[in-house]
């Protein structure tokens, strides 16, 4: 048995990781890489494998870092099933519609670009189109979380609730092979207790093999009780100057979490009546998804839906469809807020947004959600003082706010707890999809803990599994 790390390695974006047993190859995930916009499209195209030749995808959720990539993978040759769960598939079918259109613009935008440079080069061609994205969704199959799959020969999977965002999941793989039984688990993204909507990470018999994340590997968040506090304040804040606060959030998880926060704080008369709005087709199709998927939620929301009707706040906030609509709003006077994809403002409408605010100081940015290294939203919350926003400079003068309360993510102290909970220790610890200080750091409190040494593997890294210990293959 052997695991490739293909993506998300020493990273936070691009999941890909490949397992080859019983003569079979099996991908975890497929994801996209965030980042410079040359570099994350060179990684995109490279997949470090053949795609022809894999024989099934697990998909552990919807967000673009780890599904992003499954139309080029099948542009590209592949054949076999995509398995992933119910809500998953539902979400995937807007997202990489929506990615899709994503790239074509993309595509479009670099070489109008190179043309006023005076290259002579050919056009660019998109890492796929809308067209391929619907290709892609007739090779998918959804699963219920906790039934037992049949995945390839000798291999089975199961889904478990990660906790993350709608359909997220953290995948049991069941091996035979040689006549050994082993058993991995792919943490995929882990979420939080006590998170609003979704319900907390499961746990998870005794795997031999832990392949999990570590975006927040080397900190601790603060209570998610403290969230809507601190989001009231910020609010209360803006509406004191006049200014807008624009919250770049993903479409699918972190928004519909504000967005039920908000909704609970208007209606508890902690924030004033100003307008809100959600400026992003995919999140009011995701919202939409949420709807149909009762089955993700935790109690207290199945209970609101029951007595009320509308927990994510669709007859207080204004959801914007139309171009025309989103231009309007960059000659609105505030107090008001937007909350608009991309979440790591690396494309998308909120771009224009903080084109058009972001040097007024009566307004704010708000940040939910990890920023990667190398995007737009780590480079404005590491304090630059001028940013390129659709290659013109703009000076930083909003007031910058993070609240990491709200991210989806395990910190720490949660990943430890999961990893703890699960019944007896694994022979092997593979760290993924974190930077490599949050890696290191969380490999390192691992062993303090008395785990076996966990690897931290690198990009395109092959490890053979078998023996004491896992062996290194160049």
């Amino acid at each position: 048995m052997r695991i490739s790390f293909h993506g998300a390695a020493r990273s936070v974006t691009g999941s890909r990781h490949l397992i080859e047993a019983n003569g079979q190859r099996i991908l975890l995930d497929c994801g996209l890489f965030q980042g410079r916009r040359e570099e994350a499209d060179r990684k995109n195209r490279e997949f470090g494998f053949d795609p022809a030749e894999l024989d099934a995808v697990i998909l552990s959720h919807a967000h673009i870092d780890h599904s992003g990539a499954l139309p080029a993978l099948i542009k590209h040759g592949f054949k076999g099933t995509v398995h992933t769960t119910l809500a998953t598939a539902d979400l995937a079918s807007h997202m990489l519609r929506d990615s899709g259109f994503l790239q074509e613009k993309d595509a479009e935008f670099a070489t109008k670009r190179d043309q006023r440079r005076g290259k002579r080069v050919p056009p660019r061609e998109p890492l796929y189109t809308v067209e391929d994205a619907e290709n892609a969704l007739h090779q998918f199959e959804a699963r219920s979380y906790y039934r037992r799959f049949y995945v390839a020969p000798g291999i089975h999977a199961t889904f478990h609730d990660a906790g993350h965002i709608l359909g997220s999941a953290i995948v049991e793989i069941e091996i035979e092979e040689n006549g050994q039984k082993r058993s991995v688990v792919f943490s995929g993204d882990l979420g939080r207790k006590r998170l609003p909507i979704i319900r907390d990470p499961d746990q998870v018999e005794t795997p031999d093999i832990v392949i999990m994340e570590t975006t927040y590997g080397d900190r601790d968040h603060s209570p998610i009780q403290e969230a809507a506090g601190q989001l009231a304040a910020i609010i209360k804040k803006l509406c004191d100057r006049r200014g807008k606060l624009i919250i770049p959030a993903f479409a699918v998880g972190r928004t519909q979490e504000i967005v039920h926060t908000l909704s609970q704080l208007w209606s508890d008369g902690q924030i004033p009546h100003l307008p809100i709005f959600i400026d992003s087709p995919l999140a009011v199709n995701a919202t939409e998804v949420f709807h149909r998927h009762p089955e993700c939620f935790d109690a207290e929301t199945r209970a609101l839906l029951r007595d009320d009707g509308d927990p994510f706040g669709l007859h207080k906030m204004h959801y914007v469809r139309s171009n025309e609509e989103s231009r309007s709003l960059n000659d609105r006077e505030g107090p008001f807020v937007i909350i608009s994809a991309s979440g790591m403002a690396e494309g998308g409408r909120v771009l224009h947004h903080l084109r058009n605010s972001i040097s007024d100081p009566k307004n704010g940015i708000l940040f939910v959600g990890y920023q990667a290294e190398h995007t737009l939203g780590r480079r404005i919350l590491s304090g630059e003082p001028e940013v390129n926003i659709f290659g013109e400079p703009h000076e930083v003068r909003a007031e910058i706010f993070v609240m990491n309360e709200f991210s989806a993510h395990a910190d720490r102290n949660e990943l430890l707890s999961w990893l703890n909970g699960n019944k007896g220790r694994p022979r092997d610890i593979f760290l993924v999809h974190g930077e490599e200080a949050q890696a290191l750091a969380f490999a390192d409190r691992l062993e303090h803990e008395g785990f076996i040494a966990p690897h931290v593997p690198t990009m395109h890294e092959t490890i053979a599994l078998g023996g004491s210990h896992p062996r290194k293959q160049r």
